[in-house]
């Protein structure tokens, strides 16, 4: 950069790739959610009771997985998609699970090579990311004029395929305050952003059905306009 030259401005409005974790229990009682509250100074949904989640990191695409989502979830992943996007939003969910609840979604075993950085607390626990039992349930794009704008993908995972204790959230960074297992019959009195709810119905209709599903919802919201559609996913090379 020449001397004097002003800094490159940063479009924070910016559309990012993003991945959220919507974690199940006791689907065959009485299901519970885990969810945290932002803080009051969050520069995005301060104060609202979310799921654990966040922005892809270019390293993500990086991580090697012991095993990926399940060909299905790649496929509705892919569409209209960047190609090979469904890896890097796979490992993005599991990253910011654990950072945000401590969570392990993996299998035990060693990396095959060097831990990338930031997974070394991961690795220490000796597992490696694992996301085969994440599945692909809803998508959607922030609308326009919010301080930031994220495409996100969530991804439904029951909490029995966690390598860590569900109750333990020793680990969590202090991204996320108050992470506790809501029941579905009261999360609706917490604060929440008005995605949240609409990806609990979601959620509320999966309860009884623990395969991926046959097409996602996509809520779109382009600058022109907001759509409601379903991705059906592109055919699978043979």
């Amino acid at each position: 950069m020449q001397s004097g030259a002003p800094a490159p401005v940063i479009d924070k409005t910016a559309i990012r790739h993003a991945s959220t974790v919507i974690a199940l229990r006791d689907r065959t009682t009485r299901p519970r959610v885990l969810m945290g509250q932002r803080g009051a100074r969050a520069a995005f949904m301060p104060n609202k009771f979310v799921f654990p989640g966040g922005a892809v990191d270019a390293e993500d695409a990086r991580v090697p997985l012991a095993r990926p989502v399940s060909p299905l979830c790649e496929a509705r992943l892919a569409e209209d998609a960047p190609s090979g996007i469904a890896h890097a939003l796979s490992v993005a969910a599991i990253r910011e699970l654990f950072e945000e609840t401590g969570q392990i979604l993996g299998l035990p075993g060693p990396w095959p090579d060097a831990v990338p950085t930031g997974w070394m607390d991961f690795a220490g626990s000796g597992h490696r990311p694992s996301a085969e039992p994440l599945q692909f349930v809803f998508r959607a794009i922030t609308p326009p004029g919010r301080p930031r704008r994220f495409d996100a993908r969530f991804f439904l995972v029951d909490a029995d395929a966690f390598a860590s204790d569900p109750d333990d959230f020793s680990g969590a960074e202090d991204e996320l305050s108050h992470l506790q297992w809501i029941p579905l019959d009261e999360v609706r009195s917490f604060d929440m952003p008005f995605i949240t709810q609409v990806v609990l119905a979601e959620v509320e209709a999966r309860t009884t059905d623990n395969s991926p599903p046959a097409s996602v919802p996509f809520f779109r919201n382009d600058d022109e306009e907001s759509l409601f559609l379903r991705l059906h996913g592109r055919p699978m090379p043979e």
